[in-house]
């Protein structure tokens, strides 16, 4: 095991040995640094040249200076996944208000969709942007499902993944289009390929002991629509928790959040699916390497720094980072 954090967890992590990939993906001698506790590093993670890194926790907008310091972005935001998108504004996933929004670059908040056909979503959480400047946005719904809108017209509810064509891609008026529907259980991590070929979705029911576990792959046509037919399992997490956000680095290999160091009924912390990010072929969905992370739940990770070898991952409440050897894929800057 390379990673010095991760040296006393060689034997429950036995696994991760076998699986190191020839070629170092995390730094030789790295270590897993904490940035940011007591609730800063809840999800997000987004990573600003200027602003330093931007995060979900404590019911704000969180963010970590570029001096290091841990200080309120926008208060009360109720955030979940956070992206920069090309111009350089921050698109945001908002659960308890159930809306997607965009945080200017001047401050302005522009409410980009908070219903679907006059029905209100679930709870919007990650997003995901292609190259065109088209959003995608999928919308579970974990606790309480009372109050869930969305359904089929057998009465089924619908836990979904939206796209958002903007005015500058439509040439009118913004428009949001359902691309998947019940094919998938409670999709969460959502990831658009640097192609725009692929879409990867992390379907992660952790309501249900039965529920879904699984990292898919879609095929996307050049219309942002999805070839259901396409759809690979790419790893089944079986009965621990499963994925949850998703990142790539420059030579494709999926960074993904997920798994669970503790019990927390119903996931059963299985000795190989502990808590960390997987870092799997996007292709076959091969481990490639796994990097422990010692707090639950691990939620999310971004790359940043000037030469995007920093991986930001937030788990239990906490941002970590820690150095990798291939620069990480963002959106923005380019």
């Amino acid at each position: 095991m390379r990673h010095t954090l991760g040296c006393f967890l060689v034997s429950l992590f036995g696994f991760a040995s076998a699986v190191a990939a020839a070629d170092p993906i995390f730094a030789p001698e790295a270590k897993l640094k904490v940035e940011a506790g007591a609730g800063a590093g809840g999800e997000g993670p987004a990573w600003h040249p200027q602003l330093g890194v931007l995060s979900s926790g404590k019911g704000h907008i969180m963010r970590l200076t570029r001096e290091g310091k841990s200080v309120i972005h926008r208060e009360d935001a109720g955030t979940n996944g956070l992206l920069f998108d090309r111009q350089g504004r921050l698109l945001a996933c908002e659960p308890k208000l159930r809306r997607v929004t965009r945080l200017d670059t001047d401050g302005k908040l522009t409410i980009l969709t908070d219903n679907y056909l006059g029905k209100k979503y679930n709870q919007p959480n990650d997003i995901t942007v292609d190259s065109r400047g088209r959003i995608y946005f999928s919308d579970p719904r974990y606790g309480s499902r009372d109050d869930m809108q969305l359904r089929d017209d057998q009465g089924r509810t619908i836990e979904g993944v939206y796209r958002i064509d903007p005015p500058e891609v439509t040439g009118g008026e913004s428009k949001v289009t359902r691309i998947i529907g019940r094919e998938l259980d409670r999709p969460n991590g959502l990831l658009v390929s640097s192609d725009d070929r692929t879409l990867f979705v992390a379907d992660n029911n952790n309501d249900s002991h039965d529920g879904a576990r699984n990292l898919w792959r879609f095929d996307l046509r050049t219309d942002g629509t999805v070839d259901l037919a396409s759809k690979k399992l790419l790893r089944d997490w079986g009965k621990g928790r499963g994925p949850d956000g998703l990142k790539q680095d420059q030579k494709g290999r999926l960074f993904v959040a997920g798994g669970l160091n503790k019990p927390n009924p119903p996931f059963e912390p299985a000795e190989n699916v502990k808590a960390g990010i997987y870092v799997l072929d996007p292709s076959s969905g091969e481990l490639l390497d796994f990097l422990p992370v010692p707090t639950d739940e691990v939620t999310n990770c971004a790359f940043g720094g000037e030469d995007r070898k920093t991986l930001f991952v937030t788990g239990g409440g906490v941002l970590y980072s820690i150095r990798v050897t291939t620069p990480g894929r963002i959106v923005w800057p380019n």
